[in-house]
């Protein structure tokens, strides 16, 4: 599967596809989800559809890239680098529990693990572009505040996997396994805040 050549990420129509693409994965996952189906929910016609994306899988990891694309940019667009350490993990725990238990990250997540092994390429292509993606981009934020010496890490590629596993506690699972639905902002608060508070007693200086 070659992503980065096979789209055609131009044309009036190119988000309206992803925009159908989208609703119809989140409601049928991935095997069950039809090029009619979405190109009927898309609006487009079927030649229209595969002239942006020529295989489904192409399309499904098109889909899971934009919305953690946009998911990590408004996260770090909203961190003030001039700003104390503990003010932008603040923000940046907050944002990405919160996403972490919405309904559509979680049936994302669903998806991707329920194909992996037919599709393991789409799996690894979800992989690199949504989580390996955001531990990249906190990385870099951590490399930041390393070196203005607000930081101790040595290891900041491993540092950046363990804030994002810190946001997943507690709620994370409850929303996985179904056991609670929705989740209040204070709760997501509380998580992210220990998860700073944990964060910064390792790597803090």
């Amino acid at each position: 599967m070659t992503q980065t050549t096979s789209i055609l990420r131009t044309g009036r129509k190119f988000d309206q596809v992803l925009s159908g693409a989208r609703k119809v994965f989140i409601a049928d996952g991935f095997e069950g989800a039809s090029v009619d189906d979405i190109a009927r929910a898309a609006g487009v016609s079927k030649a229209t559809l595969y002239s942006y994306f020529p295989d489904k899988r192409l399309l499904f990891v098109e889909v899971a890239r934009v919305e953690c694309e946009r998911m990590s940019e408004e996260i770090m667009a909203q961190i003030d680098e001039t700003r104390p350490a503990r003010e932008g993990l603040g923000i940046a725990a907050r944002a990405l529990t919160g996403f972490l238990v919405t309904g559509f990250a979680q049936e994302l997540f669903r998806i991707c693990v329920a194909e992996s092994k037919r599709f393991p390429d789409l799996g690894r292509a979800f992989f690199e572009n949504g989580p390996n993606e955001g531990c990249n981009r906190l990385a870099a934020y951590f490399e930041k505040m390393t070196a203005r010496g607000e930081l101790t890490i040595d290891d900041i590629p491993l540092a950046a996997e363990q804030f994002s596993e810190l946001c997943k506690v507690k709620l994370w699972q409850r929303a996985l396994f179904g056991i609670q639905t929705e989740f209040t902002q204070a709760e997501v608060v509380y998580v992210a805040d220990h998860a700073v508070d944990m964060f910064l007693a390792r790597y803090g200086t």
